[in-house]
């Protein structure tokens, strides 16, 4: 619950329940959280927007092609994934108004005025952060606070995959996920988070505001790109290698 200490919050996050929902679905986005008032007696107390399907297909057509080039199912993929985003956060907020309390965090990613190197992925990357800051615009009467979260490079099944082969350059400077839910966390925990209402926030950061660390111990900095290559550019290197991967696996 938002009384919880940020350890008590991170303690308690190992008994969650697994549910599968399409969020491109809104039926289904509907009965999840109709389920969640269900069970919980109608308490929400946090919303962590984190539906993204951007990278599916990604072996279908060139990830950091241009504009021109790009199929549309992959604007299609993105704007459903924002669009997730805002219907889930719709859900969350009806659940959060009857106690006037509760956090809803919109993970993205931008940096700056940097273009990421992608048409669609940089468009819907930065409606991520001006959605989280308009719903927090929307809620400045209530106790509800929304936010953006960046995160860094996160070391998920899909880049411990292409890990041995990266090695270095971006593979270098992953996270866990677990970074990101201690982030979480502590801002979950933080009774004076509603100042932060409308900001859009970096998990480093946030670990040098807390004093929480990674799970090896390391406390990444905020991700900032560095050097020529785009983000896109960046997901495409990570694409090849897996499909090499993958190649080699099937003999």
């Amino acid at each position: 619950t938002v009384d919880d200490t940020a350890d008590e919050v991170t303690r308690r996050g190992g008994r969650g329940i697994a549910v599968r929902c399409d969020h491109h679905d809104d039926a289904q986005v509907a009965a999840l959280f109709a389920r969640i008032a269900t069970e919980q007696d109608g308490r929400l107390d946090l919303l962590v927007n984190n539906a993204w399907s951007g990278y599916e297909r990604s072996d279908e057509a060139r990830f950091d092609a241009p504009f021109w080039q790009q199929p549309m199912w992959r604007y299609d993929a993105y704007a459903a994934s924002v669009r997730a985003q805002f219907t889930a956060s719709r859900h969350a907020v009806e659940l959060m108004l009857p106690r006037d309390a509760g956090l809803l965090v919109t993970i993205s990613y931008t940096d700056g005025d940097t273009y990421l190197g992608q048409a669609a992925y940089d468009m819907f990357k930065a409606a991520s952060d001006r959605l989280s800051r308009a719903m927090a615009g929307d809620l400045r009467k209530t106790k509800i606070t929304s936010v953006g979260l960046h995160p860094g490079f996160v070391r998920t099944e899909r880049v411990e995959a292409a890990w041995s082969a990266l090695g270095s350059g971006p593979a270098a400077v992953v996270h866990s996920a677990e970074y990101v839910g201690r982030a979480i966390a502590h801002l979950l925990a933080d009774p004076s988070v509603r100042e932060e209402s409308g900001q859009v926030l970096a998990c480093g950061d946030l670990a040098q505001r807390y004093g929480f660390s990674d799970v090896d111990g390391r406390r990444p900095p905020a991700f900032k790109l560095e050097g020529m290559m785009s983000l896109a550019t960046r997901m495409e290197r990570l694409n090849k290698v897996i499909a090499a991967q993958r190649r080699t696996a099937e003999g």
